[in-house]
């Protein structure tokens, strides 16, 4: 098996939480796209990144069941394991900073895959939200406190990959804010959190904590 780095990103304030990343840091190890689909089905991650060059932060980004020209949380979590200025997607340059126990990184909106944004009229109503069948990626928002930029969110991505549910979606973030237009401060799935700011001429800065698992 190639080895590989396995990250916690968009962890809570006390480092609970937060989904979880496979990163091949040796990416020359498993240079096809076949091979590395398969790898990355084999993992089971939500998303699986092989790092193709480490100082240039060139990196190829894959879920079990396909590859992604960019993601927000492979991105955060990456950017915090190399530590460099920017990533190299296929969607495009990355900017990336650590700022305290935060990482942050700067991306567009129209690299995010499409999400279907539903909002609901209470945080109660998305915690009683049962995963739905296979079809749409669903990212489920409801305001916590409008007035903060409080957000309530949970993402099912609909794949039938056997991921129900993300625990934490940066992409899904990113679209929420580019959509409203404001930072936002946001608690998915059990308890991960997500900040976000907007940033001009349509950039979006996306932060999380991020932990070496193993």
């Amino acid at each position: 098996m190639t080895d590989y780095d396995v990250l916690r990103v968009f962890c809570g304030p006390t480092g609970g939480y937060g989904n979880e990343l496979g990163v091949v840091r040796n990416g020359s190890l498993v240079p096809e796209h076949d091979d590395r689909q398969e790898l990355a089905a084999k993992l089971g991650f939500s998303e699986t990144v092989f790092v193709d060059d480490p100082e240039r932060g060139v990196i190829d980004i894959y879920t079990p069941t396909s590859r992604l020209p960019f993601a927000g949380h492979p991105c955060v979590g990456t950017a915090w394991l190399l530590d460099v200025p920017e990533l190299v997607t296929a969607a495009g340059e990355v900017g990336t900073r650590l700022d305290g126990e935060f990482t942050w990184i700067e991306a567009r909106a129209e690299w995010a895959p499409p999400r279907t944004l539903r909002q609901y009229p209470s945080a109660a109503e998305v915690n009683a939200l049962e995963v739905p069948p296979p079809g749409d990626w669903i990212y489920a928002w409801a305001w916590e406190d409008e007035a903060a930029g409080r957000v309530r969110a949970r993402a099912f991505p609909g794949r039938g990959d056997g991921i129900d549910e993300d625990e934490a979606t940066g992409a899904a973030a990113l679209l929420l804010t580019d959509r409203l237009g404001r930072a936002l401060n946001i608690t998915q799935g059990a308890g991960s959190q997500i900040l976000t700011a907007p940033q001009p001429h349509g950039w979006v800065e996306v932060g999380g904590r991020v932990f070496l698992e193993r």
